[in-house]
């Protein structure tokens, strides 16, 4: 299906579906072994296709996805890095934008503290140090592997998992969700952890997100690959209502 825009909704042109997000793939991870990911950003799922994003660098990447996002995107990416541009483009549009992320990593190294230079472990650093979103409105829920330096700031910036504390100053909220915040087995992805939620206990506290009244800005899928279970997914996406 092809995304044209109808309002806050999407048709696809050619047999009349309806939904109420664009999909946007992403299919590059920006790092060494992701290759399963990339993969993963073809898996079919039932929403119009507002873009597919292919560029030669991050850089260019962040600043496509940010420029060309649908009204409500759904963005399915290999890495986490898909979400900064995401945010990006939603937070240009104003208003105070908060930032849900279901990670079972912390993603908030910079090219100095990361361990492995992987471009993935850094995007929720990125959004923070540009000032795309700000850290009051920011909760990471399910994070359980942490690099020393991702602790130390975690603890400065007074980052929580509190989801509702959040979402109490903002306008619109953004959903990232990496499938490693999953328990092992609850649906394949890249990275698994040890602990973590099942898919039942990730769609409740989504459930929970949406009930809090705050507009839903846009969603991102990452982490995946290329079995994963594409019910599983929609499970996750209807439960924040997409």
């Amino acid at each position: 299906m092809t995304a044209v825009a109808v309002g806050s909704g999407y048709e696809c042109h050619r047999c009349g579906a309806v939904a109420s997000a664009g999909l946007v793939r992403v299919p590059r991870a920006w790092g060494s072994g992701g290759e399963a990911m990339a993969e993963a950003a073809a898996l079919p799922l039932s929403f119009p296709e507002a873009s597919i994003v292919v560029c030669d660098s991050l850089e260019e990447q962040t600043a496509a996805i940010a420029r060309g996002l649908p009204q409500r995107p759904l963005v399915l990416g290999c890495c986490c890095c898909a979400h900064t541009g995401a945010i990006k483009g939603l937070a240009a549009r104003g208003g105070r934008l908060a930032v849900i992320w279901l990670d079972a990593h912390g993603d908030l190294n910079t090219a100095a503290t990361s361990p492995s230079g992987n471009a993935w472990g850094m995007p929720l650093r990125v959004a923070l140090d540009e000032g795309m979103v700000d850290v009051s409105r920011v909760a990471l829920v399910g994070a359980r592997n942490l690099d020393p330096p991702e602790a130390e700031f975690i603890a400065a910036a007074g980052i929580d998992d509190d989801v509702e504390r959040a979402l109490t100053t903002a306008d619109g909220v953004y959903v990232a969700l990496d499938a490693d915040v999953l328990a092992p087995g609850e649906i394949s992805c890249f990275m698994p952890e040890p602990g973590g939620p099942s898919v039942d206990e990730a769609v409740a506290l989504l459930q929970r997100l949406a009930a809090c009244g705050t507009p839903l800005a846009g969603m991102g899928l990452t982490g995946l690959r290329p079995d994963a279970d594409p019910a599983a997914l929609t499970r996750i996406t209807t439960a924040v209502g997409l």
